[in-house]
């Protein structure tokens, strides 16, 4: 049997094991959501040596050199299509579930935790070994706070997620007008911390943004799953959302990137800035009208497959995406220096060029690592209190150590 013949005997048996009921469009816009997350990070995000440390690794990004780059960031930044389909999934869940809604939160935090536990108490164990070995500690700094940097996605998600009771209840009072105080407060926050006043706010006043910011989607998709968002709403979301993007860039002169560039003294993403809910309700509006063709598309076996496997690995996709990156850049640091695309600083087109012919690489160290770290999706049945204990203690030292860096 072929290459070919087996890939298409799998996914026609993936076709078969599918129930008639799943929501084929819902898994394909999360499979999209999940899969800009690597690539984003990949290609918006590099390094550079630092002979005088060893040929040690520092972050650097190619925005910083090429802003015209920044309109990729519009389309890889689909952050606020993740928080719609998951507000989608969790109220369907929700409404299956006969138990109680602590019981219901405890098991989706479950399902989020193990993973990001795993993948910090790795690393706590890596750090020591890898500096024994004489990888440079800038090299092991830069890498615990790219490592970290993904996961702060899974707090923010744990929290909205907790939520969900209460965005159902605002869906059944408000319809999807139940999204417009969280943008508005958004809009507020915005106003104060970049008008006039600016000078006078509190510089934690952009933390205010965290919560509604990243809620905004997620209430979206709760009223969408609960019937109360159709394609006329999908429709005013994707004008109205493209027509406030524009205006925000224009008239306001926010950022272009919506991720941070080093060196610029504003940034759209950590926390949001409205310009990130603008493109969230647009997205949200093409998600919402695109949907049915999606759904019919993704009823072909060969494009059906690969949907199936990136959602049973999301969580690992999430966590160790960096983790691949890095299997290719220390060593290319230590053993050869300067490596093109990889260890280069992305300065020039060139390194796009080269970059793009490294993803491949970053993916299959990726699927190899996921081999192994897809046993921490699972539930931890095997493991022993003491086991589960040491893993607390590793995950929140790393994560310490890490997040004090960034």
């Amino acid at each position: 049997m072929t290459a070919v013949s087996a890939l298409r005997k799998t996914a026609n048996r993936i076709d078969a094991q599918t129930p008639a009921h799943r929501d084929r469009a819902i898994d394909g816009l999360r499979a999209l959501a999940l899969l800009a997350v690597p690539t984003g990070h990949w290609m918006l995000g590099g390094f550079t040596l630092d002979g005088d440390s060893g040929n040690a690794l520092r972050n650097a990004s190619p925005l910083s050199s090429f802003g015209f780059f920044a309109p990729l960031s519009w389309v890889l930044q689909m952050l606020g299509i993740f928080f719609l389909v998951g507000g989608y999934a969790s109220v369907l869940s929700y409404r299956r579930h006969k138990g109680s809604t602590g019981e219901w939160l405890r098991g989706r935090i479950a399902r989020l935790g193990r993973p990001v536990l795993g993948v910090t108490a790795v690393w706590a164990v890596m750090l020591p070994v890898l500096y024994t070995l004489r990888v440079p500690g800038t090299t092991l700094r830069t890498g615990s706070t790219l490592v970290i940097q993904p996961l702060w996605f899974v707090g923010v998600y744990v929290a909205v997620t907790a939520l969900t009771p209460y965005c159902i209840r605002a869906g059944r009072t408000m319809g999807a007008w139940a999204a417009a105080p969280l943008i508005g407060s958004v809009a507020v926050v915005d106003f104060l911390r970049y008008g006039p006043y600016a000078d006078a706010m509190p510089s934690w006043l952009s933390l205010l943004n965290l919560l509604p910011g990243w809620l905004f989607a997620y209430q979206l998709g709760v009223c969408w799953g609960d019937k109360r968002l159709g394609k006329r709403g999908g429709a005013m979301l994707l004008i109205g959302g493209a027509v406030l993007f524009a205006a925000l860039l224009t008239a306001f002169h926010y950022p272009a990137s919506m991720v941070g560039v080093p060196g610029e003294a504003r940034t759209n993403s950590h926390p949001p800035s409205l310009l990130v809910l603008a493109l969230a309700a647009a997205q949200s509006g093409a998600a919402i009208l695109l949907r049915d063709r999606i759904g019919r598309l993704l009823r072909r076996p060969a494009l059906w497959a690969p949907v199936v496997v990136v959602n049973l690995s999301a969580m690992t996709i999430l966590c160790w995406h960096q983790t691949a990156m890095l299997a290719s850049a220390v060593p290319g640091s230590l053993l050869v220096g300067t490596v093109p695309g990889l260890t280069s600083a992305p300065d020039s087109l060139g390194w796009v060029l080269a970059r793009a012919a490294w993803l491949p690489v970053f993916a299959a160290f990726l699927v190899l690592i996921g081999k192994y770290a897809r046993g921490f999706e699972a539930p931890w049945t095997k493991a022993t209190r003491g086991r589960r204990a040491a893993a607390g203690v590793l995950a929140a030292g790393f994560a310490v150590f890490a997040l004090g860096l960034a």
